[in-house]
C-alpha cells in the first residue's frame, strides 16, 4: 500500500516540530498562490475563481500519492497557455462549453498520467530532449508575457502565435487607456523591484530575514491589495479600467466533468501533450530539489500523484495542474517538511475563496497581467540557446527550432516539433555510432583509439571498439565501415569486433553481424569477438551466430591479442609506459 499511497511511510513519523514547518510553509505559498492561481485561470481564459478551485483539491490529492516532500501543485504559466490554445479552437471565452472542455481537459489529461503511472511508463517523458525542453518553455514564455500586454494597456488583442500578438496589439495601440496602463505599469515595476531589491532593502534595514523573506513572498498581494483599493477609491471602472467583477463566494461544488466522447476525441492530443509536458515539468523540479535533501522520487508513482491530482481538479471544477517551479522553491526554501504542507496549503486557498473573493471585485487584470510576466520571465532563457549551440549544434538547432515553431505556429506545434526533433536526433546519432580502431597502449594492457593515442598495431589483426548499442538504425553503418576497413587492407586476417559499450543487440543488428562474418569468411578473415558483455552473449547464445563464428570471443582485449599475436603483444606490454593520449578514448 505504500507504493500507491506514500502517505502512510511519513505519516509515522510526522511530528509537532514537523507541523511546524510545515504551517510556516503553507502560509508562505498560500500568500504567494492567491494571485498567481486567479492569474493563471485568467491566462487559460476562464474565470478567476477557477484558479482557487485548481488550488484545493489537488493539494491534498498531492498529499496521499505525492513522493516528494516539497512540491507545491497547482496552476502554472505554461500549462494554463496549453488549456486556452486547445480549448479556444472548440468555444469561444466565457461560454459553459469553453468552461466544460476546460475540465474536460484537466480530467483526461489525469486519466492519461495515472494509466501511464499504474503502468510504469515514466520513460515516456525521456522521448523530450532537455534542449527542446528548454526552448519550447522560453518559447512559452514569450508568447505568455507578449498575450498579457493588452490587458497591461487596456487594449483588445488575441492570437495564438507571437506575430498574430504583436499584428494585433500593433493595430489596437490607438485604444490604449491611460488609467489601466499606469495601473499595469506600476505593478509591474513594483513587483519587479520586490523580486530584485526588496529583501535587501528590508534586510538594510535591520528586519529580520524570516520576515522579510514573508514580506518578499507577499508583494503579490501587496500589489493586488492598492491596485484593488485605488481602482475602487476613484471609479477607475468607469474610465474604462477592466475588472475582475464578481467572484462567486464559497467552496466549488464537486461534479462530474463532461462525458462527452466527441469533446474528449477533440481535446484528446492536447490533453496528452499537457500530460507529458506537466510531467517533465513535475518531475524536474521534485527530483532537484529532493537531491538537495538526499530524498528519494518514484517517476512512475509521481505519474499517478500527477494524475490523481488533474482528476481532482476537474471534479472541482479546475483545470490541467502541475508542480510548479517557484511555488516548490518557495515551499522548499520555507522549510517543508512533509506534502502535508501543500494539505494546508490547501485549507489556506479554501478560507480565502470563502472568505476573501468578495474583496476581489474591483481588481484590475492589468495587475494578473503584471503578476503573469513578472512570473513568466524566469522561464525564458534565450541565453541558453548560444550554451547549447556551442556544446552540440545538433541540440542547438533542434532548440531554435523548437522556438521558432512555438513562436510562429502556436504551443500544440511547437511542443510536437519539438518531440519530432528529439526522435529524429536521437535516431540521427544512434544511427551513426561513434567507432574506433584501436591499438595496445606500450607498457599497459589497455586499448585506445589509433586517431587519439600513440598505440601500437599489427597489420594482419585489425581491432574495432563498437560504442553504441547495436539496433536496427545503425546495424548497416557497422556493416559498411566493416567492409570498406576489410577493403582498404588486404593484409588483414583477423578482425576482433570490441564490445565493451555495446549493451544490446537486436534481431537486425545480429542479422549484419551474421553478414559480416559471411563477408569475412569469402574473404579470408576470422571474425572474433572481446569484451562482450553478459546479456549480449545471453542473446548470442540463442542464436546460430557463435556456433558459425570463425574465431573465439575473448574475455578481454589482451587476451584476444594475446593469442592473435603473442610476441608483439608481450612485446608491448613489457615497453615503458609514457603518455599517449591526445585528448579522450
Amino acid at each position: 500500500m505504500q507504493r500507491y499511497f506514500p502517505i502512510l511511510d511519513w505519516i509515522k513519523t510526522y511530528s509537532r516540530e514537523t507541523l511546524t514547518s510545515d504551517l510556516v510553509a503553507a502560509v508562505i505559498v498560500t500568500i504567494m498562490l492567491i494571485p498567481q492561481s486567479l492569474a493563471y485561470a485568467l491566462l487559460a481564459g476562464l474565470p478567476p475563481e477557477v484558479g482557487l478551485y485548481a488550488s484545493i483539491l489537488p493539494l491534498v490529492v498531492y498529499a496521499a500519492f505525492g513522493t516528494s516532500r516539497t512540491l507545491a501543485v497547482g496552476p502554472v504559466a505554461v500549462a494554463s497557455l496549453m488549456t486556452a490554445a486547445a480549448v479556444g479552437k472548440l468555444a469561444a471565452q466565457g461560454t459553459p462549453e469553453y468552461y466544460g472542455a476546460a475540465i474536460a481537459l484537466a480530467f483526461i489529461s489525469g486519466l492519461m498520467l495515472l494509466g501511464m503511472g499504474l503502468l510504469r511508463l515514466g520513460f515516456i517523458a525521456n522521448f523530450l530532449s532537455h534542449p527542446v525542453i528548454s526552448g519550447f518553455v522560453t518559447a512559452s514564455g514569450i508568447i505568455i508575457a507578449a498575450g498579457q500586454i493588452p490587458h497591461l494597456l487596456g487594449i483588445s488583442a488575441k492570437g495564438e502565435t507571437l506575430p498574430e500578438l504583436l499584428h494585433a496589439i500593433w493595430k489596437n495601440l490607438g485604444d490604449i487607456n491611460v488609467f489601466t496602463m499606469v495601473l499595469g505599469g506600476s505593478a509591474v515595476a513594483f513587483l519587479f523591484w520586490s523580486r530584485t531589491r526588496l529583501k535587501g532593502f528590508l534586510l538594510s534595514r535591520n528586519v529580520p530575514a524570516g520576515l522579510a523573506t514573508v514580506l518578499t513572498r507577499a508583494a503579490p498581494v501587496a500589489a493586488v491589495a492598492v491596485t484593488t483599493l485605488v481602482t475602487a477609491f476613484f471609479a477607475l471602472e468607469a474610465r474604462g479600467v477592466a475588472i475582475v467583477g464578481t467572484v462567486p463566494k464559497g467552496l466549488p461544488t464537486p461534479s462530474m466533468p463532461p462525458l462527452d466522447l466527441a469533446l474528449w476525441t477533440q481535446i484528446a492530443v492536447p490533453a496528452l501533450l499537457i500530460a507529458i509536458v506537466g510531467y517533465v515539468e513535475t518531475i524536474s523540479v521534485a527530483q532537484t530539489l529532493a537531491a538537495k535533501r538526499r530524498q528519494r522520487i518514484d517517476p512512475d508513482q509521481e505519474l499517478v500523484a500527477l494524475g490523481a491530482c488533474n482528476i481532482g481538479s476537474a471534479f472541482a471544477g479546475g483545470f490541467p495542474v502541475t508542480g510548479g517551479f517557484s511555488r516548490s522553491v518557495v515551499n522548499f526554501d520555507a522549510g517543508a517538511q512533509t506534502p502535508a504542507a501543500g494539505a494546508y496549503t490547501a485549507v489556506g486557498m479554501a478560507l480565502a475563496t470563502v472568505f476573501l473573493t468578495p474583496a476581489l471585485f474591483f481588481l484590475p487584470k492589468a495587475t494578473l497581467a503584471a503578476t503573469i510576466i513578472l512570473a513568466v520571465l524566469t522561464l525564458v532563457d534565450l541565453g541558453a540557446i548560444r550554451r547549447t549551440f556551442v556544446y552540440s549544434r545538433a541540440d542547438g538547432v533542434a532548440m531554435g527550432a523548437t522556438i521558432l515553431v512555438t513562436l510562429g505556429m502556436g504551443v500544440e506545434s511547437g511542443i510536437l516539433a519539438g518531440v519530432a526533433l528529439s526522435l529524429f536526433l536521437h535516431l540521427y546519432r544512434t544511427s551513426r555510432p561513434h567507432v574506433a580502431i584501436v591499438g595496445q597502449v606500450p607498457g599497459t594492457e589497455h586499448f585506445r583509439n589509433v586517431e587519439r593515442h600513440d598505440v601500437i598495431t599489427t597489420p594482419d589483426v585489425l581491432t574495432i571498439r563498437v560504442d553504441e548499442s547495436l539496433y536496427f538504425p545503425n546495424a548497416r553503418f557497422l556493416e559498411d565501415f566493416v567492409q570498406d576497413r576489410i577493403a582498404e587492407n588486404k593484409a588483414i586476417r583477423h578482425l576482433v569486433l570490441m564490445f565493451p559499450a555495446v549493451n544490446a543487440v537486436d534481431s537486425s543488428a545480429l542479422e549484419s553481424l551474421e553478414a559480416i562474418l559471411e563477408m569475412l569468411k569469402d574473404s579470408g578473415v576470422s571474425l572474433h569477438l572481446s569484451e562482450v558483455k553478459g546479456p549480449v552473449m545471453d542473446r548470442l547464445r540463442r542464436s546460430h551466430f557463435l556456433d558459425a563464428l570463425t574465431g573465439q570471443v575473448f574475455l578481454t582485449q589482451y587476451d584476444a591479442m594475446l593469442h592473435l599475436a603473442p610476441a608483439l603483444t608481450a612485446q608491448t606490454l613489457a615497453a615503458p609506459r609514457r603518455e599517449t593520449s591526445r585528448n579522450g578514448c
